[in-house]
């Protein structure tokens, strides 16, 4: 039964102490990618800033530590994420000209195959018979709901030629495998076998059209990665897709999947570090390796080639949109793909997110292992509380700040300029990229997120249950005044004729 989880008095944990560093989470995309992040690196030890985001440095011994060990967690260090450290030829983020690059990149032309008129809307023609189409989101691009309906159609696509290879809707642990990163936090680390039963799959599908998606595979650290994966599917039938969605919308969406993975940083403070504070990494490296769009589009197109990448920019405006290109580029009939309902996807709130951060918190002060967070935090609590609750519309949002906003703008409009020059093909406006949400407008969140008693009830009952329906691993120790004199003697008896034995 679904609650209406609406806003209600408890307090919950408001905006603490900024971390300098904290746990990465995923999306995966992640439960699924999009939960996604659910990022997978397992949190670092942090310390507290004791000073203002404008006036804190990084370059402290315990932020350098952090970023020590945030790296080796999630592997390679990303590419800078702010312009002038990234790229010569690159302005910096607050100096881009949002509304000349907008124009701009209006005037940007699609790289063959031409669009074919279908009634009103343009659609690109269908990808030669036989292709294998790599998805690789990245994150909060919509991979979520094109996975869904792709698997509940895969049956329909097949009857027209078209095969889902992969076992589940959303193959994470083939795609982390290849990638060499961790699963979620406290999950079993996927193996080589994983990536290898997602290839015979591939394999058996013959000379049919194939479709494979995972955000996952935009965390690719090298090329030597990106080839091997290209050269596995088979490089001379591989076609790579990429969707973006503008950073302003992607903020607020990773940061609140960093936490459902451990992460223990306010948002503002999570901004803080990404956007001001060099070298853009931490606590997530993974989110400039990711979002950083002009790159990873560079990167595919460098080893797979440009001819053989199509960048979609997903209007948000057209809710069927995405589906639509998919079912365009797969020679499928238009309404075959349909939105598949996944409340277990949905975004937090921000009364959630700070629940969860406060609770984060308590878990990694208190040593707590990451098995228990995977099974309690995030199988249980999350995954209940998202289940059963409803958000309501006056429930406080997380907001961007004005200056994170213009931030991601001048990126954005410099992402899609960059990408317009690469010779891949771009479906959609790349103007969007650098679009602001129009509930950016509306003004400041609530000073105080408050959470709904009910709420919080249905989260530690999802915590409990499955504590619950777990059988004990181990019987729970007993202190000697909870133990028997007669047990007592018995115990010490059969130790001391052990010793007799040995001696």
């Amino acid at each position: 039964m679904e609650t209406d989880c609406s806003t209600g008095h408890t307090t919950a944990a408001e905006t603490a102490a900024a971390e300098a560093a904290a746990a990465e989470g995923t999306t995966a995309e992640a439960a699924v990618a999009e939960m996604a992040a659910p990022e997978a690196a397992a949190p670092e030890t942090a310390a507290p800033e004791t000073a203002a985001p404008e006036t804190a440095t990084a370059g402290t011994a315990a932020a350098e530590t952090v970023t020590a060990e945030a790296a080796a967690a999630e592997g390679p260090a990303p590419e800078m994420a702010v312009a002038e450290t990234v790229a010569p030829e690159m302005t910096a983020p607050e100096a881009a000209a949002p509304e000349a690059a907008a124009a701009e990149m209006a005037a940007v032309e699609t790289a063959a195959p031409s669009p074919v008129t279908s009634g009103t809307r343009q659609r690109p023609r269908p990808l030669p018979a036989g292709t294998r189409l790599l998805h690789i989101g990245p994150h909060k691009t919509g991979t979520t709901s094109i996975q869904g309906a792709l698997f509940a159609a895969k049956d329909a696509m097949a009857g027209h030629g078209v095969a889902f290879p992969a076992h589940s809707r959303h193959p994470m642990e083939a795609a982390l495998a290849i990638c060499a990163r961790p699963g979620m936090m406290g999950d079993a680390r996927p193996t080589e076998g994983h990536w290898a039963r997602l290839l015979d799959a591939v394999r058996a599908t013959g000379k049919q059209t194939s479709v494979i998606s995972s955000e996952f595979f935009a965390d690719a650290p090298d090329d030597e990665t990106i080839a091997r994966i290209v050269d596995d599917l088979g490089r001379d039938r591989v076609h790579i897709l990429v969707t973006l969605r503008p950073l302003a919308k992607i903020m607020p969406s990773q940061w609140q999947q960093y936490v459902q993975n451990g992460l223990r940083m306010g948002y503002e403070d999570w901004l803080d570090h990404m956007l001001r504070k060099a070298p853009y990494e931490k606590p997530n490296p993974s989110f400039w390796r990711r979002h950083r769009h002009d790159r990873l589009v560079e990167r595919w197109a460098r080893v797979a080639g440009a001819e053989n990448i199509t960048v979609v920019v997903v209007d948000d405006r057209d809710r069927g949109g995405l589906m639509r290109t998919f079912e365009s580029l797969l020679g499928l009939p238009d309404g075959l793909l349909v939105e598949v309902p996944d409340t277990a996807n949905r975004s937090l709130t921000l009364a959630e997110t700070e629940m969860l951060r406060k609770l984060n918190m308590e878990f990694r002060g208190n040593g707590l292992p990451d098995e228990l967070y995977s099974k309690l935090v995030r199988g249980g609590a999350v995954m209940h509380m998202k289940n059963t609750c409803r958000p309501a519309p006056d429930d406080a949002r997380i907001v961007t700040p004005a200056w994170a906003l213009e931030a991601a703008t001048g990126i954005g409009a410099e992402m899609a300029e960059r990408i317009g020059t690469m010779g891949v093909r771009v479906l959609g406006d790349p103007a969007l990229l650098s679009a602001v949400p129009s509930a950016a407008q509306d003004g400041p969140a609530p000073a105080a997120a408050r959470i709904d008693p009910e709420v919080a009830a249905h989260a530690l009952y999802g915590a409990l249950a499955v504590a619950a329906e777990a059988p004990p691993e181990h019987p729970a120790a007993r202190t000697v005044h909870q133990t028997s004199s007669k047990e007592l003697v018995r115990v010490l008896g059969h130790r001391v004729l052990r010793r007799l034995k040995r001696t």
